[in-house]
């Protein structure tokens, strides 16, 4: 979703001009945060006893799995994200909605996204498809997602704002975090066991105790070198076959890179009070479609469309290698690679950004730039190609120089 600037002076039109620049120079992660989302991001809380099960075999867990249908659920769940990236914190404010431009802080699109690094509580209450609840404690506040029939609500308590849209099948009227966020376990599970192929290796891990349930640890991992991935195991619930922790180790050691877990989990029916929402007193309620009309009035939709929307350019997606080690290769638009330092063209922050992750590179490629997380990493070349995948720097110089 575009960012709601307010484009009616000459001086907030170079801002929102400087803000989609910033933007098109992060692509390389805006693509690195879908890949790691399809292979599945998410770690751990710690056991608390091993319980004794039945012996089960790998297959049978994933059965168990699929053929779990609890609709109804509610509990506590605490998502950690370290990637190893600098804080987002003052470039993420840059694509805030501005004070009086006619956005809302209550907005899910750059709420949610907050879930993508740092550790966070969440309260959850799902009762079937169309009542979902989603609830991000903070200190001394609260943002909340609410799903229930054609209504989707967000009230953030720190501002007093309410957004307001209905139901269009969109991931956030499914009650759902915006793609490369950290979203159930069960989601991330089921990820996970669809890129598991014959590079993988998924074993039975032993068990734990989760949230004060009795589980079994589902393990992946790959078989091939070169992936940041180490392993990701999914603690399963014996009796349900809900997955109720993620947990992924990266290659390198270290502390999980997501941890994402229930604390608490009841699957009785949920109150129907808490999917029950009215727009507090004094709040400031923005409709969906305001912000889009708006947007589209002050032509922030058409430079969205032109900007970051030029995504829909890319020369094909072209996968080199298969499994763990698959790298994506995406010609960009225009076949401009990053501007030079000092040009002028790109905002200080995004060149502050960029070079705390950046590592120059050349092969037979030519030369180019690495951008690193502890799980995705992207090269970016002089000529504009993106080379992305959860492999190392020295895979993806390897995948460049193979697709000359």
């Amino acid at each position: 979703m575009a960012p709601n600037d307010s484009a009616e002076t000459s001086e907030a039109t170079g801002t929102v001009v400087g803000r989609r620049k910033a933007a098109r120079y992060i692509v390389p992660f805006a693509v690195a945060g879908v890949a790691a989302a399809t292979i599945g991001l998410v770690p751990a809380l710690a056991n608390s006893g091993d319980p004794d099960l039945p012996d089960i075999t790998a297959q049978e867990l994933i059965e168990k799995i699929a053929a779990s249908d609890e609709q109804q659920l509610s509990g506590t769940v605490k998502v950690t994200t370290d990637l190893g990236i600098p804080s987002l914190g003052g470039l993420a404010g840059s694509f805030a909605p501005d004070a009086g431009s006619g956005g809302s802080s209550a907005d899910p699109e750059s709420k949610l996204m907050e879930l993508a690094s740092g550790t966070h509580t969440l309260r959850v209450a799902v009762d079937g498809p169309d009542k979902q609840r989603l609830s991000v404690l903070g200190e001394g506040s609260e943002y909340s997602l609410v799903h229930h029939g054609d209504d989707v609500w967000g009230y953030d308590s720190a501002s007093n704002e309410v957004y307001h849209a209905e139901s269009d099948g969109n991931e956030h009227a499914a009650g759902k975090a915006p793609e490369g966020v950290p979203g159930t376990p069960k989601e991330l599970a089921e990820k996970a066991l669809a890129a598991a192929d014959d590079t993988t290796s998924v074993t039975v891990g032993g068990t734990a105790q989760v949230a004060g349930r009795d589980a079994y640890k589902l393990v992946i991992k790959p078989k091939q070198s070169g992936s940041t991935i180490g392993s990701v195991t999914v603690a399963v619930d014996a009796s349900t076959g809900v997955p109720l922790k993620f947990t992924l180790a990266p290659s390198s050691g270290g502390k999980a890179a997501v941890d994402a877990g229930f604390t608490q989990v009841d699957f009785a029916k949920p109150d129907a009070s808490s999917f029950s929402f009215t727009p507090p007193k004094g709040a400031k309620v923005t409709e969906a479609d305001e912000l889009e009309a708006e947007a589209g009035k002050n032509g922030a939709a058409d430079t969205a469309q032109k900007d970051l929307g030029a995504l829909e350019d890319f020369q094909g997606l072209n996968v080199i290698g298969k499994g763990w080690s698959a790298v994506a290769e995406i010609a960009l638009p225009g076949g401009a690679g990053l501007p030079a330092q000092g040009s002028g063209d790109m905002p200080a922050q995004a060149q502050q950004f960029l070079d705390a992750l950046g590592d120059k590179v050349t092969g037979d490629f030519g030369s180019g730039t690495v951008f690193k997380t502890r799980l995705v990493n992207a090269l970016l070349t002089d000529d504009g190609k993106v080379y992305v995948g959860a492999v190392t720097k020295d895979a993806l110089v390897k995948a460049a120089d193979a697709a000359e």
